[in-house]
Formats: structure tokens, C-alpha cells, sequence
């Protein structure tokens, strides 16, 4: 369930989320079937399968939004342990927040989508994307910048609505270092984040915000 549109994106950034393919990774992506011009079905070939991510799990990354919740457990994310040591300006936090709410175009038209954005460390805007699902936002700029063979320059994930464990773990899939979000974080989604050694931000808003993680990273 997913607004029409950046389908191949949608699939490159869930195949990372999920663990199928690394970051660096381009599967073979071909669209087998569209329903009034908007593509409904895609084939995906696969370079290599890693078994263990697909068997004995219920993989619910994907979800649209968060009203279910997955099993996945903070131990069955694998990698190593993000170990940036960049630092941004608290005071860009809030300038990419301003630059992505201009662009939400679908959701000033109305006012029921969501929008993911990726920034350098530069701060300037590498992609943004809008869906009604929070989730498939996500997979759509991870999976567009991908593509593009630009996911290294990622620094900062900023995202509209609240923040599940589930976007914490996508961010870390794609080695993205610091997430930044509107609304709150949910406690499981505190605990990965320091685990998994992002720095979170959230309630960023009316020029301020709260640093959950890994405050290091935020002078």
C-alpha cells in the first residue's frame, strides 16, 4: 500500500532496509506489470541471497505505517556499529526541516502524506520523497539515492511524523548517522538508536529539538 509512484526506488530502498542487499549493491529490477499506467508488479533478480535474512523471521520493515508491528529483534540487525564522527550545526537541523516542509508538495495539497528527506553533511538536499506511508517514504529516498550510486554521501535522514524502531534499523541499513524527525520517537526506537550508534533527534520544531542519542555528533 503505497502512493503511485518512485516504485523501483520503493523496492531498492526496502531490499537495503530488509537486509537483502548491501548499500553498494544494484539488483536487477524490471517492471512486469502496470495497471493504468502505474506499475502494480516488479521482478527483482537478486546478485547474491543471504539466507539467514530471510528464513525464520516475520520481515514487517515494509509495513506502510505502524499500526503492526514486526518480531524483529535489535540482535538480528546485522553490521558493525556506526562509528561517524562528523558533527553538524544545530542550527542546520532546523534549516533542512524548513527546506523539506516547502517541497512537501502532496502534503500541502492534502494534508495526509509523508515525506523523507536526505541531506549531506554539507547540508545540501540529495532527495526527498512523499508517501502515505511513513516507511515507504523512507525506502524511497534510500533506494533513489541507491540508484543514483549517491547513498555514501548520506549524512542526515530527516523525516515528517514520529519515528518507529523500524526506521531507526532502515536508517542503519543504509549507514546513515543521524536521524532527525518531527514528532517523537518511540522507546524501542531510542534503545536501537543507541545500539546501533545514530545520533536521533526529534520534536524538532518551533527552533528547538531533542537529542535522544549520540549528542557528540550535534554542536
Amino acid at each position: 500500500m503505497q502512493t503511485p509512484g518512485n516504485e523501483i526506488e520503493l523496492v531498492n530502498g526496502l531490499l537495503i532496509g530488509e537486509g537483502m542487499i548491501k548499500r553498494n549493491q544494484s539488483p536487477a529490477v524490471s517492471i512486469v506489470h502496470k495497471d493504468n499506467d502505474r506499475i502494480s508488479r516488479v521482478n527483482v533478480e537478486l546478485p547474491e541471497l543471504n539466507m539467514e535474512s530471510v528464513i525464520g523471521k516475520r520481515s514487517l520493515l515494509s509495513a506502510a505505517s505502524c499500526g503492526i508491528c514486526g518480531t524483529r529483534k535489535l540482535e538480528m540487525i546485522q553490521g558493525e556499529k556506526l562509528d561517524d564522527r562528523s558533527q553538524a550545526l544545530s542550527s542546520s537541523v532546523l534549516s533542512m526541516f524548513a527546506e523539506m516542509s516547502k517541497r512537501q508538495t502532496a502534503f500541502q495539497e492534502s494534508g495526509g502524506s509523508h515525506a523523507a528527506a536526505i541531506f549531506s553533511l554539507e547540508n545540501n538536499l540529495l532527495t526527498l520523497k512523499e508517501d502515505v506511508g511513513r516507511h515507504n517514504a523512507v525506502d524511497k529516498v534510500i533506494g533513489d539515492l541507491s540508484i543514483k550510486g549517491e547513498l555514501s554521501q548520506a549524512h542526515f535522514l530527516v523525516v515528517s511524523g514520529r519515528i518507529s524502531y523500524e526506521i531507526v534499523a532502515k536508517c542503519f541499513k543504509a549507514r546513515i548517522p543521524l536521524l532527525a524527525a518531527v514528532s517523537a520517537p518511540s522507546s524501542l526506537a531510542v534503545d536501537f538508536a543507541k545500539e546501533l550508534g545514530i545520533t536521533l533527534l526529534a520534536f524538532c520544531r518551533e527552533n528547538r529539538f531533542t537529542i535522544y542519542s549520540h549528542p557528540e555528533r550535534i554542536v
